[in-house]
């Protein structure tokens, strides 16, 4: 994933103004139980390689690190009453549309917001970046929704 973001949604660029970023699909489909300091790794280092590639100083890794913080946050704040499986994977086919969907406009906005006011860095923009962040996110979210399509919906569990 980190090889399709660099190679080819890094030069996807839509109007010179909307980028993907579906290599965060990677974060959100981590297992359910995986502790919180793994899961930072992970988002720290799946953002520090796309910085490496792709020449960005840090602000990939520091908004994957974000998101890595923030998901175990929403994910206990949604737990069902019993709990989840502890090998449970939060995909569109296991938990379903209502619970998969909030969860990754969520997790891609806050990544996308934490990614371009840090690339910006100033507030006389903050509205533009704002839009830019909408529509980007809703790009990425379709790139998502097409890789659990593709990917995850027709396996078996």
């Amino acid at each position: 994933m980190c090889l399709l973001q660099v190679l080819v949604f890094n030069h996807l660029n839509l109007g010179g103004y909307i980028n993907a970023y579906p290599y965060i699909y990677l974060i959100l489909i981590l297992p359910i139980s995986i502790g919180r300091i793994p899961l930072l790794l992970v988002g720290f280092m799946l953002g520090l390689c796309i910085d490496v590639f792709s020449n960005t100083g840090g602000m990939h890794a520091a908004a994957t690190t974000l998101i890595a913080f923030y998901r175990p946050l929403y994910i206990k704040a949604q737990s069902p009453r019993e709990g989840y499986e502890l090998t449970a994977l939060p995909h569109l086919k296991n938990f379903g549309f209502a619970w998969f969907i909030p969860y990754a406009v969520l997790m891609i906005f806050i990544h996308h917001a934490a990614l371009f006011y840090l690339e910006i860095f100033r507030f006389s923009e903050f509205f533009g970046t704002l839009f830019k962040t909408l529509l980007s996110s809703t790009l990425t979210l379709f790139f998502v929704l097409l890789a659990e399509y593709l990917f995850v919906s027709n396996r078996r569990r």
